[in-house]
């Protein structure tokens, strides 16, 4: 059994972003992505929720690739962070993060991963094809979120 573990971070105002974006309201777009997932990960075509209480929301999203459908826990920590618990025992964190600023403009996205990946055996060169994909997915992944989340404060969709 293998597990990849990794992570991405990006700067959420550099500075050439407009608009800046606040910690509320990336907060806010971090609780849509748990909704609507399909807005902000392109790999997922659908995002029903299946039971919400508290800080914990069920959900059921469909991947593109072969229309796989995958249950997931949501659990927020407001204001900073969202574990995404997949059926599988895999585990992708999002964290809202300062920089030693504290200026309010100084704000960090990260995306935490663990695959588990049972029927991978430690040393295959399958290992290190599933590194690089991860790898590419876990870039794309939070900068895509921090651009969706950018797009829809412009739009007036998250205030």
């Amino acid at each position: 059994m293998v597990n990849i573990h990794l992570a991405y971070t990006t700067p959420i105002n550099p500075p050439s972003a407009q608009p800046v974006l606040t910690h509320s309201q990336c907060w806010a777009g971090l609780q849509r992505k748990i909704r609507r997932a399909y807005e902000f990960v392109g790999a997922i075509t659908a995002c029903d929720v299946v039971s919400e209480k508290d800080n914990e929301v069920v959900r059921e999203v469909v991947f593109r690739e072969g229309n796989r459908k995958v249950r997931e826990v949501c659990r927020s920590y407001a204001p900073t962070r969202v574990d995404y618990h997949m059926d599988d025992g895999s585990l992708v964190t999002n964290t809202i993060s300062t920089g030693p600023a504290q200026d309010g403009r100084e704000l960090y996205m990260t995306y935490t991963f663990t695959w588990l990946h049972p029927e991978v055996e430690e040393g295959s060169e399958e290992v290190e094809a599933l590194r690089k994909k991860y790898d590419g997915m876990a870039k794309t992944s939070v900068e895509g979120s921090v651009e969706t989340i950018r797009r829809l404060v412009r739009e007036g969709q998250i205030r």
